[in-house]
């Protein structure tokens, strides 16, 4: 049966610090357990993390006003907001938020939602997507959304001169397949089958703008999001107005300000002292601090993005399979957490996207220091392994010291791992996609989307240059397989084959930590977000 959704049952629901990728993509939008057997499905929004906040509605209308004041991350003046490319650092992804809506989306549990779109509606064969519009819909500039906005803004996503972080997602899309139907309603026919087109649909950065947008820094920035530019000022700091037009729930503060911060502790101070009244991205560090005050709480969101070791399977040692298994049987993960995250993750096991309806049971991958060194010996190592291990603090915070109780571990095995610490510039520049054993970051995806950007044959980030044909040949099949169940036991059964001899560690998945001061109510985690509560300023208020 193909995905359906009617018309939204409830309101719209509106990575570590510093830069996320020098290219695009990194922290996309989460697809969560919604896609299991018998399509997606509405929900309204509710708590997904372990500190959680009622509702607005749930605790009786919230207080109208006020000026919310948050510290975010730093950023770079040359940062743009650009609705289909500003997708590089995380100050820029969520002031994004702000402006922006896509057609679907998701909220806090992983269930698909309508956020434009009146209803979606997929052919038998999976060719043939159709999405109409809610009425009513308006741009911050007064101009209502229609059909040729959608048109406009598809085209321009898979126009080459824009670079669209979207456009990877829209691989089985050609410009020819967008047709407008009516005011409302908008077609789009595949050039094959894609059961799961609708990913690319919740994609954030495919959000929905006027025809003719056309912007600059700080100006032309319309959209239908909560909120409205009012100023912005590139690294420093963006000012926006409640969206009076607005479809979703709020905004019911006046105006919002994102401060941003270049390092945590600056972050920290300035709530500490009242200048800010919410800070994203803790510290793990920092968490007693904020305990210990009674004007502050700490929000958790357990997320699905992950920081893997990437080992490239076409370079020695790591093209042997061998080597590759001994050194996921090296890393004791529970070690790493704890040392590396004093403990604010949760266990990997060597696979991505552990809300995906279709990942399978697999057994827990622990530490094995005998089985690594059998297997070294083996793959003709005994005792006289050495790598080099690129890190990076723009990779996240405790990475460094991930990688650092890695090569610690390793000598366990007789492998010796000599880390090396760059800078974001040169971690995430030429060489990028290059390294030989190194870490990355990604954010919370379902599997199929994943492989399309990090692992099929013509992933544009394909950082451990995985090529098996047994497993490409499945997740084609997975791609033009609508039955959901069906579709669900060919992801288990790639997730199987990367699981025994990919090219991933991947050791853990975020644990995500906001602050903020007690007099704000509405602070609501998101298991997806870059941050705890995934920017939704939309919601908060001030009690």
């Amino acid at each position: 049966m193909p995905p359906t959704l009617a018309a939204d049952e409830g309101a719209k629901m509106a990575f570590d610090d510093t830069l996320t990728r020098r290219q695009l993509l990194k922290g996309a939008v989460v697809l969560g357990a919604a896609s299991a057997v018998g399509g997606p499905v509405l929900a309204a929004c509710g708590g997904g993390g372990e500190t959680t906040e009622p509702s607005p509605t749930a605790a009786g209308a919230p207080k109208k006003g006020g000026h919310i004041m948050s510290g975010v991350s730093g950023g770079s003046a040359k940062d743009e907001l650009d609705a289909h490319t500003a997708y590089r650092t995380v100050p820029q992804i969520a002031m994004q938020w702000q402006l922006y809506d896509a057609l679907l989306g998701f909220d806090p549990e992983h269930k698909l939602i309508n956020l434009l779109a009146e209803s979606y509606e997929a052919s038998d064969d999976a060719v043939v997507h159709t999405v109409r519009l809610k009425s009513g819909l308006v741009f911050h500039d007064g101009k209502p959304v229609t059909a040729d906005d959608v048109v406009f803004t598809y085209k321009r996503i898979l126009d080459p001169k824009t670079n669209a972080s979207g456009a990877d997602q829209l691989s089985d899309l050609s410009a020819s397949g967008i047709k407008k139907l009516d005011d409302l309603t908008v077609r789009f026919t595949l050039d094959r089958p894609n059961a799961v087109f609708w990913e690319a649909l919740a994609f954030f950065p495919n959000a929905i703008v006027p025809v003719g947008y056309s912007p600059r820094v700080g100006e032309g920035l319309i959209g239908t999001g909560p909120w409205v530019m009012k100023n912005y000022v590139p690294g420093e700091r963006a000012d926006f107005t409640a969206n009076p037009d607005y479809w979703g729930e709020g905004p019911f503060a006046d105006e919002l300000s994102m401060i941003q911060f270049a390092d945590a502790t600056a972050r920290l101070n300035a709530l500490i002292d009242g200048q800010v009244d919410h800070i994203e991205l803790v510290e793990p560090a920092q968490v007693p601090i904020i305990e210990s005050n009674s004007d502050l709480v700490l929000l958790q969101a357990k997320s699905g993005g992950w920081k893997p070791f990437t080992m490239r399977i076409d370079q020695k040692p790591f093209d042997d399979v061998r080597v590759r298994q001994a050194m996921r049987l090296i890393a004791d993960r529970e070690q790493m957490i704890s040392h590396a995250l004093s403990g604010y993750a949760w266990l990997g096991n060597d696979m991505y996207a552990p809300f995906d309806p279709g990942t399978p049971d697999l057994p827990q991958r622990e530490q094995d220091l005998e089985q690594a060194k059998s297997l070294l010996k083996q793959a003709g190592y005994d005792n006289n392994l050495t790598v080099e291990l690129i890190t990076s603090d723009a990779v996240g915070s405790g990475m460094v010291a991930a990688a650092q109780v890695l090569a610690e571990q390793a000598k366990g095995a007789g492998v010796t791992v000599n880390v090396k610490n760059v800078n974001a510039d040169i971690f995430y520049g030429t060489d990028y996609l290059k390294w030989t054993f190194a870490q990355d970051y990604w954010g919370t995806r379902n599997y199929l989307p994943q492989t399309t950007l990090v692992t099929r044959r013509k992933a544009p980030y394909n950082e451990t240059h995985w090529r098996d044909d047994e497993w490409e040949k499945i997740v084609d099949e997975a791609f033009a397989t609508v039955d959901d169940g069906k579709r669900n036991d060919l992801v288990a059964a790639a997730q199987n084959i990367e699981h025994e001899r990919g090219g991933l560690i991947v050791w853990q998945f975020n644990t995500l930590l906001d602050a903020y001061r007690d007099t704000l109510g509405g602070v609501i985690p998101d298991t997806w977000g870059q941050s705890a509560c995934k920017s939704r300023y939309n919601l908060m208020y001030f009690k």
